[in-house]
């Protein structure tokens, strides 16, 4: 490839695009991450990681620094808010919630990029781009130009990336409006629980929840959808919460507010031929059940890995495609559960016989489990083809000897869990490692997992796990190319 400043260009420094960056770094790819803004945005929001990204995170050696700076919750009654508790055997040593606040999550994940070595540049907003065979031409607005072999936009909702690329973004807009905020409260905490506990039915979408002495987080559905570039006022909410709860709570001093809307729009197109959208640039939703995040972080683990493949030159045919493939449908899936959830949550009664009926239903285990397993991402299976029901399963953090699985993960590589002994990974060893241990918690007899913790092959033939190494990680390399 032609010289250029970098293998891949990052629009955006928030969860995914750091996320990605570094997922990139771990495979030695140069990479530059844009990001418009100077500092972080003043936001203290409290944002959930659920299990499959808690499992992400073990699998990078992110979790201890996750949970320094979180907050355990159980996994139960993200669902449309319904109060019901998880099984208590979902299987994943991380089933909890880990309640974080937005900027920490975000700088837990930027250090770690810059870390393995990405270029982060904040004040740099991407304003045109040109691509053709050879590569992308970023345009930025103070007139500096990058050229890197790939772009990729994880600029949020209001993508330009997407907007430059002519990606179309169907869905829905916003009908409803909902104010939120840190602030405190002049109310007794007995007379704001009464309360609460007194509107909850009727009012889905209204609470006020402690954090901390005096302090509440404070959520009220909007009078109406406006311009979201109008920040709210601490006047707006007290309006709001007096209509709907009869008092205001004597609610001031805001560290911060925010207004966002139940706008529901997926991208027709994830990949362009050199760039390719990921996160709220390619999907986004109402935040009912606390998944955006979430999704956005687990987009950029399945695109790091093949991402890299593709610019090192060893990708099969076909493998940067399987990321639309994938990871739109899983996309269309979360909106719609969004979807649901939004009309779970209205007011009048149709909608709130069908919550009734709905919590009656989710006291079946096997109801409850599902709903669980969805939100949290940990029900998710690929196509990869005809199989046992673990094909294109994540594998679940297994104990194996001298440790568990995920840490095995660590470096990005794929890896061949090898209770037989017989088996190895041969010309694809440079990319893919092998543990062959007899005592791992499996009950098949190997398995090949991708880099992303999905099971790619499960058996005990050689040839036919060779044809599944040269599936994902393509083509075997000659003997004398590298050391093991």
């Amino acid at each position: 490839m032609p010289l250029s400043d970098a293998d891949v260009v990052i629009a955006g420094c928030g969860p995914t695009g750091a996320m990605l960056a570094a997922e990139l770094r771990l495979h030695d790819i140069r990479v530059i991450v844009l990001d418009k803004d100077t500092e972080p945005a003043p936001s203290s929001r409290i944002v959930g990681l659920h299990i499959r990204s808690l499992e992400l995170m073990a699998m990078r050696g992110l979790l201890d620094r996750v949970l320094e700076n979180g907050r355990r919750r159980p996994a139960g009654g993200f669902f449309a808010a319904i109060p019901k508790p998880a099984p208590d055997d979902l299987d994943s040593p991380y089933a909890y919630i880990v309640g974080i606040p937005q900027p920490v999550i975000n700088r837990i994940l930027a250090d770690h990029a810059a870390g393995l070595g990405a270029d982060i540049r904040h004040g740099h907003t991407v304003t045109g781009l040109h691509q053709d065979d050879d590569g992308v031409t970023v345009e930025l607005a103070h007139g500096e130009r990058l050229h890197a072999h790939y772009l990729v936009g994880c600029d949020g909702a209001h993508s330009t990336v997407r907007k430059l690329l002519g990606v179309a973004f169907p869905g829905e807009p916003s009908r409803n409006d909902t104010l939120m905020g840190e602030m405190e409260a002049a109310a007794p905490p007995e007379e704001i629980a009464a309360t609460m506990a007194r509107l909850r039915d009727d009012h889905q979408r209204l609470w006020l929840r402690p954090a901390g002495p005096g302090t509440y987080t404070v959520v009220v559905p909007a009078a109406d959808v406006t311009d979201r570039d109008r920040p709210p006022t601490i006047d707006d909410v007290r309006r709001r919460l007096h209509a709907l709860a009869g008092t205001d709570f004597g609610v001031h001093s805001p560290r911060w507010l925010s207004r966002f809307g139940d706008a529901t729009r997926l991208a027709d197109h994830y990949r362009l031929g050199r760039v390719l959208l990921a996160g709220d640039a390619a999907h986004i939703h109402p935040p009912i059940g606390g998944q955006g995040l979430n999704l956005g972080v687990q987009d950029a683990v399945n695109l790091g890995w093949k991402l890299a493949a593709h610019i090192h030159g060893h990708a099969p045919d076909g493998l940067l495609d399987t990321y639309h493939a994938e990871r739109h449908p899983v996309a269309a899936a979360v909106l719609d559960n969004t979807r649901a959830q939004m009309e779970l949550s209205a007011p009048e009664p149709g909608p709130r016989a069908v919550r009734r009926l709905l919590t009656e239903l989710m006291d079946i285990d096997a109801v409850n489990r599902r709903l669980i397993e969805k939100i949290t991402a940990i029900d998710l299976r690929y196509d990869f083809g005809d199989g046992p029901d673990l094909l294109g399963r994540r594998l679940p953090d297994v104990a194996v000897k001298h440790g568990n699985l995920y840490g095995l993960l660590r470096h990005g590589r794929g890896l061949l869990l090898d209770r037989t002994e017989r088996l190895t990974t041969g010309g694809w060893s440079d990319r893919v490692d092998h543990l062959a241990d007899p005592t791992a918690a499996l009950d098949v007899p190997a398995v090949l997992l991708r880099p992303d913790g999905h099971v790619a092959w499960i058996g005990d033939d050689q040839r036919d796990l060779e044809g599944r190494l040269a599936r994902w990680f393509g083509a075997a390399s000659p003997p004398d190319t590298f050391t093991k």
